[in-house]
């Protein structure tokens, strides 16, 4: 798959199926239909009518002036895209550090003009403004900008609007974005699309519209400060994945950052698709507008999801005709909670076999099977993610032979819950990626008995549940970084028993929780909050947790 950045086909019509609540007809077999090409107008600032949003033709730009604000790696390739196409572009940015003054260089290399090291009070003569994702919406600039009717944009509504005739599957969510998009984009490609991983991924958009060939179609993620900035953005399908508080203090609170989730299904003509074991994210998708299908691990669970997990076999009843069908054999990593037992937690393992056939026609158990087998390795945390990530390619139309394919090879980026080393019979994760509480849980609830390293930077959140869920498995825990004091208090409230302890680095805090750990223990990496107090970023933090550990192997 073609990518780029730090962070590491055919139609085909889509059956009836959805989950209850849906207003489609239960009979029909007609899929959502793509926007195409209208004729340009003006440039606008709002949702538009239902029949989708116009592309907007690079004559509008030919002399226009665009304020383009920061020049980290979405504002240069929008910046570029722009003066490509003519736009008299101006590019700001707050900072005046060396990676500004590099990209600073490389802009005016293509006739951008750039000041760093502050913000205009105002747009100036600017005909549309186009911000970085990180830049808050109360930020002085933007705020004038509305005021005096000048269009805001984000780079990914740049991208929607040249987007050509690629479709878009899209996926945001607390956690889980990252390895879902990259199932997704694993998934497409084995079902023979041209396709690529795309947006808060890495490649930004207007980079992968710009392609040539074109893309048959991308998996873009989607974060929910590049969603605040979309308008017109009508995936053809769309997964939020959870949603749990975080980014507060740049949202201005959970409601409004729910609510920028939800722009994702704001469109009639985008299937949404959530999660049926989170009540945050049913809660948006009862008010998304079009076809409506979920996902989840219990398959008697309230709703039913549509995309589940029966006897250790991902299965879809979405996109085949009402039937139950095998996508892929989950193996060791499919006892999920929602494994059954009897004819209900029996499958039809055959390729794109019809399970309720299969379970009249094999009472005495499992028929033969022709998919391919899922290792341990993909992790009973990562199952959810691959039936979100399943949902949007069998929107798309892609055979579950290549899903479960592109499943089996399917292995999970660094710092996602990576077992980095094993010394004395302890286990070492790297789940540095586990920013917030509701990812910290998550990773907890995967180890019986754990050794925590947690710390950071908080970003507006509190710790008194993660406590209350971590409290069974937690043998110790190892606190740094600016909000130490914070977890500490929410562990002598509800967890006074467990032994804590102080580090001043990684390294200090590995040895420690080596100390603390005994054989049959994991030493896990989750610090439950952002990095940026002690490290470059999730990255760096977990390579130093892995080189700690590493180096105490001999």
């Amino acid at each position: 798959m073609s990518r780029s950045g730090s962070r590491r086909g055919g139609e085909a019509d889509i059956a009836s199926g959805g989950a209850a609540g849906a207003t489609n007809d239960p009979d029909s077999t007609r899929g959502p239909t793509t926007p195409g090409p209208t004729t340009p107008g003006p440039m606008t600032t709002g949702p538009v009518p239902s029949g989708g949003a116009e592309i907007l033709d690079a004559s509008e730009l030919v002399g226009r002036p665009v304020l383009v604000v920061g020049v980290g790696l979405s504002g240069v390739a929008a910046a570029e895209a722009l003066a490509a196409r003519g736009a008299r572009v101006t590019a700001v940015d707050a900072a005046d550090g060396p990676g500004q003054h590099t990209a600073a260089h490389r802009l005016r290399q293509h006739g951008v003009e750039v000041r760093l090291g502050g913000l205009p009070a105002g747009p100036g003569e600017a005909a549309l403004v186009v911000t970085s994702p990180g830049v808050p919406p109360t930020t002085p600039l933007l705020r004038a900008a509305v005021a005096a009717g000048v269009p805001v944009w984000g780079e990914v509504e740049l991208a929607w609007r040249w987007r050509g005739l690629s479709r878009w599957l899209a996926i945001t969510g607390t956690n889980g974005k990252t390895t879902t998009t990259e199932m997704l984009g694993a998934m497409l490609l084995a079902g023979g699309r041209r396709a690529i991983t795309a947006g808060n991924i890495g490649t930004p958009l207007v980079t992968a519209v710009d392609a040539r060939p074109p893309y048959d179609v991308l998996a873009v993620e989607l974060s929910s400060f590049q969603l605040h900035y979309t308008q017109t953005v009508a995936p053809r399908a769309a997964a939020v994945l959870n949603v749990a508080p975080d980014h507060l203090d740049w949202h201005g609170g959970a409601a409004a950052y729910a609510a920028a989730k939800a722009r994702i299904w704001a469109a009639p003509q985008t299937v949404a698709v959530g999660n049926a074991d989170d009540p945050a994210s049913l809660e948006l998708l009862a008010r998304a507008p079009g076809r409506r299908i979920t996902f989840g691990l219990d398959p008697n669970g309230s709703p039913r999801p549509d995309l589940t997990v029966v006897g250790g076999y991902l299965v879809d009843r979405a996109f085949s005709g009402g039937r139950l069908i095998a996508v892929a054999d989950l193996g060791a990593a499919g006892h999920s909670p929602g494994r059954g037992s009897g004819a209900a937690g029996r499958v039809a393992a055959g390729r794109g076999a019809s399970v309720d056939q299969a379970v009249r026609a094999e009472p005495g158990g499992l028929a033969a099977s022709s998919l391919p087998t899922v290792g341990a390795d993909l992790g009973r945390h990562n199952i959810a993610n691959a039936l979100a990530a399943a949902a949007l390619a069998r929107a798309d139309g892609v055979d579950p032979a290549a899903i479960g394919a592109a499943l089996a090879m399917f292995r999970p980026g660094a710092h996602r819950n990576a077992t980095v080393g094993l010394l004395r019979g302890v286990r070492y994760v790297d789940d540095s990626k586990a920013t917030n509480p509701h990812a910290a849980a998550s990773s907890l609830r995967a180890y019986p008995s754990v050794v925590w390293i947690a710390g950071g930077l908080n970003k507006g959140l509190e710790f008194d549940d993660l406590v209350v869920t971590a409290r069974p498995t937690l043998r110790a825990v190892v606190l740094m970084g600016r909000c130490a004091d914070e977890i500490a208090a929410a562990l002598a409230r509800h967890a006074p028993d467990v032994p804590v302890e102080r580090a001043g680095g990684m390294d200090d805090a590995v040895e420690a929780a080596m100390k603390l750990a005994a054989p049959g223990d994991t030493v896990l990496l989750a610090p439950a909050v952002a990095s940026m107090d002690m490290f470059r970023d999730y990255a760096e933090r977990g390579d130093l947790f892995t080189a700690a550990v590493r180096a105490r192997e001999g």
